[in-house]
């Protein structure tokens, strides 16, 4: 452990030589230590979107005792790089940078914790380490990669950015865009330049392959109904299947990540809080 623990701020990671640095927000444990959690964000303007919530969600864990990083992506944000040069596994390492940053500073216990496709990424990194986290909390999970793909090409169509070539004659499906992509075209999406093998890794991803045991794993779905939603329901199914130990919190109320204006949803805030003091009654 450091003899200096950082306190809370805004901060600064070195990636190592050409890699820039990565922005984060550090909230540091009130009190007695508990644990460390990393929180991995959303893609693009659900990053914006839900800042808000991240950080209401942070401070209230870091009274209850956690230190909390909140790390801008390579290419995101505060941080170095164009969204252009983003991959999957750049990311993917810049998780392994503040999950270690954490580590020297507190020397706890590991949880992660993400948000949409943050949630993915954090999953995917769990299953990277040499042993599983503390635990897992998931906000509002991508399920199909594919799907988001889909949708997020649609954004492009919407805002009527398409070649005028391109609208004649039946106009271009998503299905156009993807073989563009494919063929190594960097589209210019919704502002943000989206790189073929970025897309390409995040098409590839499968909420039910993503199969993480040996932590607990807390997922918070944000839903109309009291119950999650059939497609989330049968990856749950799955994960349950193959030995995951899943909980899952249906809440309702807005879409923080995507609503027009910057949202809150105390529900969720509560439901995360819920699934901390969880952990920590079953740890002791």
């Amino acid at each position: 452990m450091n003899a200096a623990p950082a306190m809370s701020g805004p901060l600064f990671l070195d990636a190592g030589t050409g890699h820039g640095q990565r922005f984060c927000l550090y909230h540091a444990p009130v009190a007695v230590c508990r644990g460390a959690v990393l929180y991995l964000p959303p893609f693009g303007e659900e990053m914006n979107k839900s800042r808000r919530m991240a950080a209401m969600q942070a401070r209230a864990l870091a009274q209850r005792g956690y230190g909390v990083l909140q790390i801008d992506l390579y290419g995101c944000g505060d941080s170095s790089g164009e969204f252009a040069d983003a991959r999957w596994d750049t990311w993917l390492a810049d998780a392994a940078l503040g999950a270690a940053w954490l580590q020297a500073q507190l020397d706890q216990p590991l949880t992660l914790w993400g948000l949409r496709l943050g949630a993915l990424l954090a999953i995917d990194f769990a299953r990277r380490l040499p042993a599983p986290p503390q635990a897992l909390l998931l906000w509002q999970p991508l399920l199909s990669g594919s799907q988001w793909l889909i949708q997020f090409l649609r954004l492009k169509m919407a805002a009527g950015m398409l070649d005028a070539a391109e609208a004649d004659g039946g106009g271009t499906t998503t299905g156009m865009l993807r073989a563009r992509l494919q063929a190594g075209e960097t589209l210019e999406i919704a502002g943000y330049a989206l790189a073929p093998a970025l897309a390409a890794a995040i098409e590839n991803l499968d909420a039910a392959a993503l199969v993480l045991t040996g932590c607990p794993v807390h997922w918070i779905e944000v839903a109309a109904r009291d119950d999650l939603p059939p497609a989330a329901a049968a990856v749950a199914r799955s994960w349950r299947a193959n030995g995951v130990a899943l909980a899952v919190t249906v809440v309702s109320g807005p879409p923080f990540w995507a609503t027009q204006d910057i949202g809150e949803n105390p529900a969720v805030l509560r439901a995360g809080g819920a699934m901390f003091d969880a952990v920590a009654e079953a740890l002791s």
